[in-house]
């Protein structure tokens, strides 16, 4: 694995990450009607550290390999749709936007989990944590939006 690589995938994912600090949950989520299997606040920064070395790993060994475009393209949607699903959510406070947004990164996850599997086994295991975890924040966000139907969004002027 060559670690340059194993870097430049993980300063992504901070870069990705960090709009959980700019748009953090704070009392509002707090105040959310949430289904009772909702994850505990503390396993959040847990596991998206984890996720968050796992793909970095999966996209270190998979950006050498010959017939990586699908893999990489797939692990640049995931990034992208990661990076905007924050702020739709906490930021704008669009449960159902934020639900959108879910749905193609759900499918980018899926994508680049199966395709890295193509090019390389442990690549691909390295993302099926993701492709969990992402499958319950798509369900969990579906039953905040059905939960919470009169919540109202922010409207980006009173940002």
């Amino acid at each position: 694995m060559d670690y340059y690589l194993f870097g430049i995938f993980l300063l992504t994912c901070c870069a990705s990450g960090a709009t959980g600090a700019v748009f953090n949950p704070g009392p509002w989520y707090t105040r959310l009607d949430r289904p009772s299997w909702t994850p505990p606040d503390w396993a959040f920064p847990v596991v998206w550290t984890s996720i968050y070395l796992l793909i970095s790993f999966a996209g270190a060994r998979v950006a050498v390999l010959e017939g990586n475009a699908y893999a990489m393209a797939f692990w640049a949607m995931q990034a992208g749709f990661a990076t905007l699903w924050t702020p739709v959510f906490f930021g704008l406070r669009r449960l159902k936007g934020a639900l959108l947004v879910m749905v193609p990164l759900w499918f980018a996850v899926l994508g680049a989990t199966w395709s890295c599997f193509q090019l390389d086994f442990w690549a691909g295991v390295a993302f099926l944590p993701y492709l969990a975890w992402v499958s319950v924040a798509a369900a969990l966000n579906f039953s905040v939006w059905r939960r919470n139907p009169n919540e109202a969004p922010i409207v980006p002027s009173e940002l």
